[in-house]
């Protein structure tokens, strides 16, 4: 049986991945700091215990039919907000800890796994307006575009020891039962939606469900190496997401969130997830076959909140 090691496999992806991959006939392993609490995975998963540093307790799960899914890292959305300077150094390290161990357990192991998926987000391109991005577009220049950078390199070393690597810029994932989404349509829930700031910014959404696909058709694609950009075919503006929301809820939409008050209370955060986006285009999965479920915005609210 194939298997597939999720790291930093206890949150909405990872859990979700995991259901898919069982499902699919693999044998599924969770690696977490605790994973005692991990609850929630499906029959037949099972999680190991991993400190996120080294490759103590879990390189001996590496084998021949081992795919390795790496998508661990601290939140970005997490307290304390604003962000402070230790909590960015927080989601950095924790991201190149992780790529680190990863790359130590593959060149440990006396069999090399079959591929690693790593982790990556559409912040890697930095905030860039209406420009459409592919995956042949270069990096930005601000805090989350160089964590993208450092994330993305710090399994690169797997390349020469013969892995096929893929690279995930995941972009909003949309999901009832965590992320983005629930933020999202609370106050359009309570009479209370509107765009954020100008509502011109892009956000570059993913259906869970074709997160979850779009990962499983890369660690079974044996042509798929390199980066891809994990988010739906039609990206729409924050103004756009907002009245597909009321028109899934029944909803008005009327209440503008000034730009200036998210600022005052978010500082950089409030730019670079709220105020700013990405326009993202998956040019090269769909080039490689990849057919989504959910390719527009109002299908995937209706599936998830209808």
């Amino acid at each position: 049986m194939k298997r597939i090691v999720i790291a930093g496999g206890a949150g909405l992806i990872g859990r979700a991945l995991a259901a898919e991959m069982i499902t699919a006939g693999y044998e599924v392993i969770v690696l977490s700091r605790q994973p005692e609490q991990v609850d929630g995975l499906p029959q037949g998963a099972r999680a190991e215990k991993w400190d996120g540093r080294t490759v103590a307790g879990w390189s001996t799960l590496i084998q021949a039919d081992t795919t390795l899914v790496n998508l661990a890292g601290a939140s970005i959305g997490s307290p304390p907000l604003p962000w402070t300077p230790a909590r960015k150094s927080r989601i950095r390290e924790s991201r190149l800890d992780a790529g680190r161990a990863i790359v130590e357990a593959i060149r440990a192991a006396r069999e090399k796994p079959r591929a690693l998926i790593q982790a990556s987000a559409i912040g890697y391109y930095g905030l860039r307006g209406d420009e459409t991005l592919t995956e042949k577009n270069s990096a930005g220049a601000d805090f989350l575009s160089q964590v993208g950078v450092d994330w993305e390199a710090s399994t690169a070393a797997v390349e020469p020891l013969g892995v096929r690597r893929a690279i995930i810029r995941t972009g909003v994932v949309l999901s009832a039962r965590g992320g983005a989404l629930p933020l999202l349509a609370l106050p359009v829930r309570w009479f209370a939606g509107g765009p954020l700031g100008s509502g011109r910014q892009w956000i570059s959404w993913i259906h869970l469900a074709d997160q979850v696909g779009a990962i499983r058709f890369l660690i079974e694609n044996e042509n798929a190496r390199g980066a891809f950009n994990l988010s739906a075919p039609q990206p729409v503006t924050n103004l756009e997401m907002v009245r597909a929301l009321g028109r899934v809820l029944r909803r008005p939409v009327w209440l503008p969130v000034p730009g200036w008050a998210l600022k005052f209370a978010l500082g950089e955060l409030a730019e670079l997830l709220l105020l700013g986006g990405q326009r993202v285009a998956p040019e090269r999965l769909q080039q490689l076959g990849y057919a989504f479920r959910f390719a527009e915005v109002d299908a995937a609210l209706r599936d998830l909140l209808g």
